[in-house]
């Protein structure tokens, strides 16, 4: 079974999809993902930097020839038609991507795996879950959280949070509510509980009930 964990940004995936690998659940991380397809020599990194070779300054690539991810993601959030053609040029790789890595987890004899991804049900990489799990912590906490993490100002975590689908279409599309607004201890608790939920159902599964 593949639970697809998602959330807005800041909201703690990864830290949860930790709690659950502490618990003996592997998990791939879309996000990661993402970052290989744009490594040097991949060709979606030949794509972006060719789009934008013509930016003023240095454009989206370092001296070193690696994605200038800061440049890109300024690109992208101040014009939406940029962002739509960014997405038609990783998304789909990142799907293929992330089949190999589920794959292979799978394989591992695990009960169950997390597709961990921010973009979850808006890259249709839902479809690949059996059910989907999102993280939810108040919009500005996820503010204030982006902010600190990312070094961006203010508007630009406003920005950024407002790009995403919004909160209560993400919680609408779920079916299972983590509440990270708490304390990690609450945090660990629910997620132990989910765990054994996930557990009995592929027990369930497996047992044809």
């Amino acid at each position: 079974m593949i639970i697809g964990v998602t959330g807005g940004i800041a909201s703690g995936k990864s830290t949860v999809a930790r709690a659950f690998e502490a618990l003996g659940v592997p998990w791939v991380d879309a996000d990661d993902v993402a970052r290989e397809v744009v490594e040097p020599g991949e060709p979606a990194l030949a794509e972006i930097a060719e789009r934008y070779a013509h930016e003023q300054g240095p454009g989206v690539l370092n001296d070193d020839g690696t994605l200038n991810r800061r440049a890109l993601r300024e690109i992208v959030f101040a014009d939406p038609a940029e962002r739509r053609w960014l997405e038609s040029v990783t998304h789909p790789r990142i799907r293929a991507r992330l089949v190999e890595h589920l794959a292979r987890l799978e394989a591992s004899g695990a009960p169950y795996v997390l597709l961990v991804s921010p973009l979850l049900f808006e890259s249709g990489q839902s479809e690949m879950a059996d059910r989907c799990l999102v993280i939810d912590v108040p919009e500005a906490l996820q503010i204030e959280r982006t902010a600190a993490r990312d070094d961006v100002d203010e508007a630009q975590a406003h920005a950024i949070v407002a790009a995403q689908m919004p909160r209560a279409e993400r919680l609408a599309r779920a079916d299972d509510v983590l509440d990270n607004g708490g304390s990690e201890e609450e945090m660990r608790r629910r997620v132990a509980e989910l765990d054994r939920r996930y557990r009995q159902i592929t027990s369930d599964q497996s047992h044809g009930k």
